[in-house]
């Protein structure tokens, strides 16, 4: 199906100067502008205009303009002097796309496949999605679709023309140029029927440069029915290959793929509402049915959900997604429910139901294979699972990447011995502590180090000896006792200047505090004057 949005500029600007007017303001201007019988005051025309070739041309145009005769592309100042009472827009072509977007999640309540066809059109493949709308007879849901698309978008202010068939070239080229004259309506081509559907339709509904169409018109080829038939090779060779390529998409010998502008879910259910909702208490009952189903779904495919979507469309067109993450495989409705249920708290006023929610939906982005497991009495099974738990709504609340976990790294030096990553995409068994213990002795290391390792002035002896006091942050430290050296050298292939040997020693002053210094660069061997640094200091 390809939707097209002829005056989606213009249609943007009514709809913003709709909202922003009040009842009673509208209501006492008309009664101002009009006396009693009297007849209602002409619709001013509206445009957009950008510069163009030196000029303010216009860009978009309402109704009211077209039927003043006014047209794409023409200079203000004549539209001006043609029609005086013209109210002009500064085009917005960042509106306009960000509407356009607004519009397409509006579309996936009929189809998860939906593609952008800017500056003004969608494409929407509803393949395996008519069934929904009307009975089992896919003929029966395309016509029961279209009658409930059209008017929903009509009703919130769009001109909208739709076109549908068994091509995405067809469907383009019989929303914008086939039927009766006029930007509303709908226009299905019937089954095997796209070829005689086409040929009386103009070259420019093949999507072809203007520069070509007109190339064409030159020599009399005005129409597809002028070319369907006709020797490709010479047509190719006169017109470019992009004329063939076109026309045999449209009638279908050659595949047009089209790339949804958001990732299909792996699994999905809905609930479609006869009557909105509005309550956070209905919400919550609604995802809870959608969550058992899907757990069904789940576990009947042998998977566990990793990332879930609750996706909220209002009756007026809004849609709200809601977007959580999990540690583990989950299936259960009561998790589903309480992870969703964080993010609601965090949503708060910005989820607004306005005058509410008529289709409700949840589905999975992102699974995992989660086969049945035995039952344990394992107290530290318990403890990982409901370790799970505690990531996944800190991770609704807080955000997934928000919440980490600290891994190994395949080299020795301390500062890249361990990475910080998202909790809820590590692996259980790569989770460890940096806190390596010899003969119950403790710690050798710090659990935790400084940002960057710090300078400090230090006595010790030489050329290998401990360090015997340092300054750090202006203070003065006197050791009492110390332990080492633990000599790391960087990988060889970046050993040098610029990766001097270390020895670290473990001390601890007079006051009992312990600290972890290191000598950089073995004396007189890498350098003339080693450099001592503080990279860490223990609990």
């Amino acid at each position: 199906m390809s939707l097209w949005l002829p005056r989606l500029a213009t249609d943007r600007i009514a709809r913003k100067a709709t909202a922003g007017l009040s009842a009673p303001a509208a209501n006492s201007s008309t009664c101002a502008s009009a006396g009693a019988g009297a007849e209602p005051a002409p619709e001013r025309p509206h445009i957009t205009v950008e510069e163009a070739k030196g000029a303010l041309r216009i860009a978009a145009l309402d109704a009211a303009a077209a039927r003043r005769g006014l047209c794409v592309g023409e200079p203000l100042a004549d539209a001006r002097a043609r029609v005086p009472d013209l109210v002009a827009h500064d085009a917005d072509p960042q509106a306009d796309a960000a509407l356009l977007e607004h519009i397409a999640d509006w579309c996936d309540r009929y189809t998860p496949l939906v593609a952008l066809d800017a500056p003004d059109g969608l494409l929407l493949d509803i393949t395996g999605c008519a069934h929904l709308f009307s009975g089992n007879k896919s003929d029966d849901g395309e016509r029961a679709l279209l009658d409930d698309l059209v008017p929903r978008l009509r009703a919130q202010g769009f001109a909208v023309r739709a076109g549908l068939a068994d091509t995405p070239g067809a469907a383009w080229a019989v929303a914008r140029f086939g039927g009766r004259p006029g930007l509303q309506g709908a226009i299905r081509i019937p089954p095997r029927e796209t070829r005689e559907a086409l040929l009386p339709l103009p070259l420019s509904a093949l999507r072809l440069e203007a520069d070509t169409v007109a190339a064409l018109d030159r020599v009399g080829l005005k129409r597809i029915a002028d070319i369907a038939d006709r020797p490709r090779a010479p047509l190719a060779g006169r017109f470019g290959p992009d004329l063939i390529t076109r026309l045999d998409q449209a009638m279908g010998f050659a595949e047009e793929p089209i790339s949804p502008r958001l990732p299909v879910a792996q699994l999905s259910v809905e609930r479609r509402l006869a009557e909105p909702i509005a309550r956070e208490e209905d919400v919550r009952e609604a995802l809870r049915h959608l969550a058992s189903l899907l757990a069904r779904r789940l576990e009947t495919a042998g998977l566990g959900a990793r990332a879930l979507e609750f996706t909220l469309f209002r009756v007026d067109g809004a849609v709200r997604r809601l977007v959580v993450g999990t540690g583990a495989p989950l299936r259960s409705p009561a998790r589903v429910l309480s992870l969703f249920a964080e993010k609601l708290c965090k949503a708060g006023d910005e989820l607004d139901a306005g005058f509410g929610f008529d289709l409700l939906r949840l589905s999975v982005l992102e699974s995992q294979r989660d086969d049945g497991t035995q039952i344990s009495m394992d107290e530290e099974a318990a403890q990982a699972d409901e370790l799970a738990h505690l990531i996944d709504r800190l991770g609704a609340r807080l955000g997934l990447r928000a919440v980490t976990r600290f891994l190994p790294c395949d080299t020795h030096m301390p500062e890249h011995r361990s990475a910080s990553v998202p909790a809820a995409l590590a692996r259980e068994d790569a989770l460890f502590w940096i806190a390596e213990t010899t003969g119950g002795a403790g710690p050798t290391r710090p659990l935790r180090l400084l940002d960057r390792a710090e300078p400090v002035e230090t006595v010790a002896g030489v050329p290998d000896g401990p360090p015997l006091r340092f300054r750090w942050r202006r203070a003065f430290y006197e050791i009492a006792r110390s332990e080492g050296p633990e000599r790391l050298a960087a990988q060889w292939w970046t050993r040098g200047a610029d990766a001097p040997t270390r020895d670290y020693f473990r001390v601890e002053d007079t006051a009992g505090r312990r600290f972890w210094l290191y000598r950089e660069g073995l004396y007189e061997r890498e350098t003339a004057a080693p450099r001592w640094y503080l990279h860490g200091l223990f609990a």
